[in-house]
Formats: structure tokens, sequence, C-alpha cells
């Protein structure tokens, strides 16, 4: 029954702590958070078309050699 109750006391100074660094966070504003959003979707897009069209090209000149 000792093991539970030390569990149960650490998880809760665990919590604590976390709550406690959580609150010196810098955390983004709604704007600073859209605009980095955006950023990933459209780096995101880009790089899918650059893998997809290197895939399309590879596969045409592959199918010449075969």
């Amino acid at each position: 029954m000792n093991k539970i109750a030390k569990a149960g006391t650490g998880f809760k100074t665990f919590v604590g702590e976390v709550r406690t660094e959580l609150t010196k966070c810098s955390w983004p504003t709604r704007q600073e958070l859209i605009e980095s959003t955006i950023v990933v979707i459209v780096a995101s897009a880009i790089l899918g078309a650059y893998v997809g069209g290197s895939d399309l090209a590879l596969m045409g000149l592959l199918k010449l050699f075969i």
C-alpha cells in the first residue's frame, strides 16, 4: 500500500511542476499561430509537388529502359 500512496504523491508533484513550468512558457499569439500554420501547409504542398513530380519523371524514365 505504501508504494501506491508514494506513486500517487509523486504523480501529484509531477503535475504541479508541469503546471508551474507551463506558466513560464511564451505562447504564440493567435496571429503567429495562423501564420506558422500557413507556412507549414504551403511548404508541405511544395514538397509534395516536388516529390510527386520527381516520381512521375523517374517512372517515365524507367519505362523507357524497360
